[in-house]
């Protein structure tokens, strides 16, 4: 090894041409390549370390860290990580001159880490690419790529605030890109963070629509789709989450999906025991297991109020004891939650304290639906009415075209 740090020393005073210094130096990296894992390690940082120098002309240190950078690509994770880290620190007074070398040194560290399930190292690997604040101008869809990278891993390592602030970053470039597989990914991204922040519906949304995008291989379309399929029932009772129902629902593709029985109860308003929910809770991710204000899980909460907007339509009036009973809680939960789903509009009814009972009022959607028709004819025959006064001869000829065709 002595030998090859003193060959190393007399290149660095050396002279010569570009060319053959290079050379030179890539004969000694030959050389070290050969070495067993303990002594490659020290002889690849001997080498690094005696290009860096800023006696070495960049064209020749920029040239051969490329290489050795490509060369890390090939050798054992172990040797690869050590070598990586050495150089990082090395590099690091001088990083301005070797941004292109030290991008894909921690692109490659980022591999490492992130085969290791090491989530969040590998993320604080990129973060130290300087994709704003360097001088050299990187392309939209690489600096989209890598905020989209260091996103997953953090959501991987299940901190969505560190993810949500790169989706943040990568938002301002997705609509820049017209790769489309970045785009995809974008969305992924977007909809585990809103699954992460309890935003089921809008999470919802996003599953559902990358499970129609063909460019996506088939299983992981059928996993976009069950994803959709657990947000929308563990979102909040309303209209939106009812909608969503509906749409999946009709989906022939959620018929083969484990989770199909509670998502057709749901769309069918029929209530739902808690012993049917044991198959379902094995579906669910960590952090929607998580326990609500009120002490009880997330998918408890969603499938109590979903069971009172089913007892709504079945019911005209029942006591806070009979709702209790019927949703498996307490009176005073029972009493809580519809008054709270009242309030927010996502049920109609109304509370009498005083005899303990929440009385029901269905919508006469019919009648709403009939009431609206009347104004929209109303509406037609007034704007009739004016084109009559204002345009005869134009109405005229335009009826008999109509009567004609």
């Amino acid at each position: 090894m002595a030998q090859f740090r003193q060959q190393l020393a007399n290149l660095t005073s050396s002279g010569g041409s570009h060319r053959d210094l290079a050379e030179k130096y890539r004969a000694i990296l030959d050389s070290i390549l050969t070495f067993g894992e303990d002594e490659l390690v020290e002889g690849l940082k001997a080498f690094i370390e005696a290009i860096v120098n800023e006696n070495v002309s960049l064209v020749i240190s920029r040239q051969l860290l490329s290489e050795v950078g490509s060369t890390l690509v090939q050798l054992e994770d172990s040797v690869s990580k050590a070598v990586s880290h050495f150089t990082l620190e090395v590099v690091q007074p001088r990083v301005i001159s070797f941004e292109d070398q030290v991008g894909a040194i921690r692109q490659h560290l980022a591999d490492i880490y992130e085969r290791e399930q090491n989530w969040c190292q590998a993320a604080k690997v990129l973060v130290g690419i300087p994709l704003e604040t360097g001088q050299k101008q990187y392309s939209v869809d690489y600096k989209l790529e890598t905020y989209l990278k260091i996103a997953r891993l953090y959501l991987e390592d299940e901190d969505p605030v560190q993810g949500e602030a790169y989706i943040n970053r990568a938002a301002q470039l997705q609509t820049q890109t017209k790769n489309d597989d970045l785009q995809i990914i974008y969305k992924v991204c977007q909809g585990r963070v809103l699954d992460y922040k309890r935003k089921f519906i809008e999470a919802a949304s996003r599953y559902n629509e990358l499970s129609y995008k063909t460019a996506i291989h088939d299983s992981e379309r059928i996993t976009a789709l069950k994803n959709a399929t657990i947000c929308t029932i563990l979102a909040a009772a309303g209209q939106q989450r009812s909608r969503m129902l509906a749409t999946l629902y009709k989906d022939e593709r959620c018929q083969q999906l484990s989770c199909f029985n509670i998502l057709e109860k749901m769309y069918l308003d029929r209530l739902i025991k808690r012993t049917e929910l044991t198959e379902f809770e094995t579906l669910l991710q960590a952090h929607q297991k998580a326990l609500t204000a009120d002490g009880s899980t997330i998918l408890e909460h969603a499938v109590i109020e979903h069971n009172l907007l089913a007892a709504s339509k079945l019911y005209n009036n029942i006591t806070f004891e009979g709702l209790g009973a019927l949703l498996e809680i307490a009176p005073n939960k029972a009493e809580r939650i519809a008054s709270r789903m009242i309030t927010e509009e996502r049920m109609q009814g109304h509370i009498d304290q005083i005899d303990s009972v929440v009385h029901f009022e269905t919508r006469q959607m019919l009648d709403t639906w009939d009431k609206q028709i009347q104004s929209l004819c109303f509406q037609v025959n007034s704007v009739i009415d004016k084109i009559t006064t204002k345009e005869p001869e134009w109405l005229n000829k335009t009826m008999e075209a109509q009567m004609v065709s």
